[in-house]
């Protein structure tokens, strides 16, 4: 297994607001979590930091490699409950930091096994032989107009309305946290993104940079392309692969 993770302002913001954790739980076992935090006054940066470390941390200290799918599904996404508690109390301290939040994706391979949890727009992607698609759905404002079949898939790009999201974490007291489980047989990679990187890549400059590649250099590869596209917000990849 094969892992990489990067993270970058980008050419137009005074601060990165994303966060990225990554590490191997054992050899044939990783855990990879991106947040893309909102807020002012820098809140939205202490969002992103508070939910990565503790759900990277309580997924890394609590996962056991004898744990059935069902325990796997449950640590997950009580990680991500403690964090949106976590956050949503540390919302509260002070005036500046109040009505912050963040996304947040998170994927544990475990051999071919994949366990991903979503909130927000931030997204993971899988990509094998037989190309690439998004395995999260975006908790956004045109998703669910697009959903409703008023927009196209094409206009979801452009619309003015495309960065509200529908969800987040640590904004309220709970949060609905979306659980996808799946199991591949041949070679595959899982990319996690925030809107930074996926806002100015096809699936297709995505499947090229990634799959079959060095992982460190892909991304690398594509920050730089990000970047190149115009860098208007913070940029993060986390890329596993088997």
């Amino acid at each position: 297994m094969f892992l990489a993770y990067k993270t970058d302002i980008g050419k137009k913001r005074e601060e990165n607001q994303d966060a990225v954790r990554a590490d191997f739980i054992d050899e044939n076992i990783s855990i990879s979590v991106v947040c893309d935090g909102m807020g002012g006054a820098k809140s939205g940066g202490v969002a992103s930091d508070v939910a990565v470390t503790n759900i990277f941390n309580r997924i890394m200290s609590g996962f056991r490699a004898d744990a059935d799918s069902n325990r796997i599904r449950n640590l997950m996404l009580s990680a991500v409950h403690a964090a949106n508690t976590i956050v949503y109390e540390k919302s509260k301290e002070d005036i500046d930091k109040n009505g912050m939040g963040t996304t947040c994706v998170a994927a544990l391979v475990y051999n071919k096994h994949c366990y991903v949890v979503s909130v927000g727009d931030s997204r993971v992607y899988l990509l094998n032989d037989n190309g690439i698609s998004q395995i999260t759905t975006d908790h956004t404002y045109v998703q669910v107009l697009y959903e409703q079949g008023v927009i196209t898939k094409e206009e979801q790009q452009n619309h003015k309305l495309k960065n509200v999201i529908t969800r987040a974490l640590g904004v309220e007291d709970d949060v609905e946290v979306d659980y996808f489980e799946f199991e591949q047989d041949g070679n595959f990679a899982l990319l996690l993104c925030s809107d930074g990187l996926s806002n100015y890549c096809s699936e297709q400059v995505l499947y090229d940079f990634v799959y079959g590649k060095n992982l460190d250099e892909a991304a690398s590869n594509l920050i730089n392309y990000a970047n190149d596209q115009g860098g208007n917000d913070n940029i993060t990849v986390a890329l596993v692969a088997n």
